[in-house]
């Protein structure tokens, strides 16, 4: 099978390819001319350079394919320019969903985010048939990832052989970037993290949802959305959990909500607007933290073949890597 999958230069996405590679597939991987492509070294196929704000630059690579898995997005809390965001979340998916009706591809498989389900306050878990609306999305990445979904589901409605994805928060090595629950873990590691806020987090072992991509190519029902999950977790409970990994004493410190929103949008405008610098802290995040992102994976189960595994072998690998890599100090 040829697969052409976006993505594969960042940490969803690295799994993904060893994944489908393992099970013999002939990649095409889109790549930006500035990527960093450390996580493709050792992954066999053929690497494409483009951008997915200028789609028509890569798009004879679509032809001959029997599938595009589409695993890239900008993937961050904080961003000067959001309008940049949704040129490449929301115009790139849906220009490469036409370039792929256009070549003929067959499937197309979509890896959205559970950021764009309508969590709640209380913990309920929720599913993908519980309601939802653009007006429960928080900040820039989760609107531009919900809007990018609709363009998903339409073109599934229309024909197209689209099936979406929507893994909860992935953990385990090669988070290069960091991404945001990357910097969860080196802040940790760093001494970083003197307190914590009540939330909640449904993590998942990067592994079996880069698994399930490739099960998806086969067994995915189109227009289908899958939340692929592991455990519902507060925020105490996986600072905790990291604490007995690592030996570091997780916070006791539980801050409130104003101080922290008061934090963030100072941290926000010095570090972000001032510096232009990425800060440590954002209102988004602070706001997103009133939720609790509890989420249930029966549907990916029962469908996918999709496995809630033990999420601690994950964190481990992670912090070993993570430190392997010099973003913390090694283990003494």
């Amino acid at each position: 099978m040829k697969v052409f999958l976006t993505g594969a230069t960042g940490f969803v996405g690295y799994h993904v390819a060893r994944a489908l590679a393992a099970e013999g597939a002939n990649l095409v991987m889109l790549a930006r001319k500035t990527s960093n492509l450390k996580n493709l070294e050792g992954i066999p196929g053929e690497t494409v350079v483009g951008d997915l704000a200028h789609p028509e630059s890569f798009a004879p690579a679509l032809r001959g394919c029997d599938a595009v898995m589409h695993v890239a997005a900008d993937y961050r809390l904080w961003i000067r320019d959001p309008m940049s965001m949704y040129h490449v979340n929301v115009d790139g998916t849906r220009d490469l969903l036409r370039l792929a009706r256009e070549a003929g591809v067959p499937r197309f498989v979509y890896t959205s985010s559970v950021a764009t389900m309508h969590f709640r306050t209380d913990g309920i878990v929720i599913n993908e048939d519980t309601p939802v609306s653009l007006d429960d999305m928080v900040g820039h990445y989760k609107r531009s990832k919900f809007l990018a979904e609709q363009h998903a589901i339409a073109a599934a409605q229309d024909g197209q052989q689209v099936i979406i994805l929507n893994p909860t928060t992935p953990i385990g090595p090669n988070d290069w970037k960091p991404t945001p629950t990357g910097r969860i873990f080196v802040d940790f590691l760093n001494g970083r993290f003197p307190a914590y806020m009540d939330t909640g987090l449904n993590l998942v072992d990067v592994a079996e949802v880069a698994r399930t991509h490739v099960a998806a190519l086969t067994v995915g029902q189109p227009g289908r959305r899958y939340i692929l999950g592991g455990e519902n977790l507060t925020l105490k409970q996986i600072l905790d959990k990291m604490s007995a990994i690592t030996g570091i004493p997780s916070p006791t410190v539980r801050i409130p909500y104003p101080v922290a929103v008061t934090y963030a949008f100072f941290e926000e405008w010095l570090t972000g607007h001032i510096r232009g610098h990425e800060p440590r802290a954002t209102v988004e995040e602070v706001r997103m933290g009133r939720k609790k992102m509890f989420a249930s994976s029966a549907r990916a189960q029962q469908e996918l073949g999709f496995r809630i595994v033990p999420v601690y072998p994950a964190m481990r690998a992670a912090i070993e890597w993570f430190r392997a890599q010099g973003y913390a100090p090694p283990h003494l």
